[in-house]
């Protein structure tokens, strides 16, 4: 796959956060998604875009369970 943005071939599959707010805090959610390791440009399939408005959703009715790292939040 080329990189849409700087045309490089090094698209590889990378565990990256993906942050959302929550008020003053940040919640981390860890998903794994194609990156370009040129620019940095990433690319997300359906799946995984469903399960991060799934995690938006819950964290605006507070139903995730976050684990408190110093004065950030990780959705694990």
């Amino acid at each position: 796959m080329k990189c849409v943005i700087c045309h490089g071939d090094n698209v590889q599959f990378k565990d990256v956060r993906e942050e959302l707010a929550s008020g003053n805090d940040v919640v981390y959610v860890p998903v794994r998604v194609l990156v370009c390791e040129t620019c940095g440009e990433r690319y997300y399939d359906r799946q995984t875009m469903r399960y991060l408005e799934a995690a938006a959703k819950k964290l605006k009715e507070g139903g995730l369970d976050l684990q408190e790292v110093g004065k950030v939040l990780l959705y694990a």
